[in-house]
C-alpha cells in the first residue's frame, strides 16, 4: 500500500512540475489551446497548429518573402463579470439576456505583423454544453497597444512564426521607458512613457505609443495623452498621428494636437530634447527589435 501512495504522490509531483515549468495546453473540439493569460473576466488561449502564413513580400535578401499576413484560431472563456461586459460591448443582450449563459468563444483572426494590427474573420459564442449562442462575420482591422484587449492574441499568432519575442517584450518590466519627466515651480509634475513593445523604425521615423501623465502638487492626474507618434530621427522632429486625450471634466476625448498630423521641431533645451536623445539611443541599441519583420 505505501509503495502504490509513494507511486500516486510522485505522478502528481511530476504533473505539478509540468504545468509550471510548460506552458499549459488543453485539447478540446480537435484543438490543443495554449494558454496565455487569466484575470478575474477573462481568460485568453490560441492554438499554435492553426497558425498559417497566408500572405508574404517580397524581400531584398530574396527567398519565400517575409511574412505579412497570419490567420489562426484564438479562444476566450468568461467569468460572470466577462460574460455581462462582454455582452454590453456586443450589445447582444437581446440575443444573450443572462450572463451565465455565456461560457466562451471560438474566433478565427488575421494578424499582419508590419502593420501590427489584428482583424476578427469570425467569431462564434457558446454555452457551457458547447450550444451556438451567437455569431458574427468579419470584424474591423483594429492597431494593437496596451489599450487593447487582444494585444496577447497578436503576441502569441506573430511569435508563433517569427519568434522574435513579442510576448517577452509585453511582459517585460521594462516595456515602457521614460522619454523625459518635467516639474514646475508650482509642483505640477510631467513624465512621458513611450511602449518599446510598439516601436518600429521605418526609414528615419521611430513609430511608437506614448503615454503622457500631469499631476498636480498633490499628485492627483489634471491631464493624460495617450498618443500614436512618428519621430523623424535625423531632423528631430516629430507629430501626433492619433492619440485621445483625458481631463477630470470631459473624460476621454480625441486628440487634436495643433499641428493638424504635421511635423514639429524638437527644440533644444526643452525636456523633449532629453526623450529625442532616448529614443535614437534604443533605435541604436535596438535596431533589430525596431526594424523586425520589415522586407527591406
Amino acid at each position: 500500500m505505501s509503495t502504490r501512495i509513494r507511486y500516486g504522490a510522485g505522478l502528481l509531483l511530476t504533473f505539478l512540475c509540468l504545468l509550471v515549468l510548460c506552458p499549459i495546453t488543453f485539447a478540446e473540439e480537435g484543438r490543443a489551446w495554449t494558454w496565455l493569460s487569466s484575470n478575474d473576466k477573462y481568460s485568453k488561449f490560441y492554438d499554435p497548429a492553426s497558425v498559417r502564413v497566408t500572405q508574404r513580400l517580397a524581400s531584398s535578401a530574396g527567398g519565400q518573402g517575409i511574412p505579412s499576413e497570419l490567420v489562426g484560431g484564438i479562444k476566450t472563456t468568461f467569468s460572470y463579470e466577462g460574460a455581462e461586459e462582454t455582452i454590453r460591448n456586443y450589445k447582444i443582450g437581446h440575443v444573450i439576456p443572462n450572463p451565465s449563459q455565456l461560457s466562451y468563444s471560438v474566433a478565427q483572426v488575421r494578424v499582419s505583423p508590419q502593420n501590427r494590427s489584428l482583424q476578427y474573420i469570425s467569431e462564434t459564442f457558446y454555452d457551457a454544453a458547447g450550444n451556438v449562442l451567437w455569431s458574427k462575420g468579419e470584424g474591423t482591422e483594429k492597431e494593437m497597444n496596451s489599450q487593447q484587449f487582444d494585444e496577447e492574441f497578436y503576441a502569441a499568432l506573430v511569435d508563433t512564426v517569427f519568434r522574435q519575442g513579442e510576448m517577452d517584450r509585453l511582459r517585460a518590466d521594462d516595456r515602457w521607458i521614460i522619454l523625459w519627466s518635467d516639474e514646475t515651480a508650482s509642483g505640477v509634475k510631467t513624465q512621458v512613457t513611450a511602449d518599446t513593445s510598439t516601436m518600429r523604425r521605418v526609414r528615419d521615423n521611430l513609430i511608437f505609443w506614448a503615454w503622457t501623465e500631469v499631476r498636480d502638487a498633490k499628485g492627483k492626474a489634471i491631464e493624460i495623452k495617450f498618443d500614436k507618434r512618428a519621430v523623424n530621427l535625423p531632423q528631430g522632429t516629430e507629430r501626433i498621428v492619433t492619440g485621445k486625450y483625458w481631463s477630470p471634466m470631459d473624460g476621454w476625448q480625441p486628440l487634436d494636437d495643433g499641428y493638424e498630423g504635421a511635423y514639429r521641431m524638437i527644440a533644444r533645451d526643452t525636456p523633449e530634447a532629453r526623450g529625442l536623445v532616448r529614443l535614437r539611443a534604443f533605435a541604436d541599441g535596438y535596431s533589430t527589435w525596431v526594424k523586425r519583420y520589415q522586407a527591406q
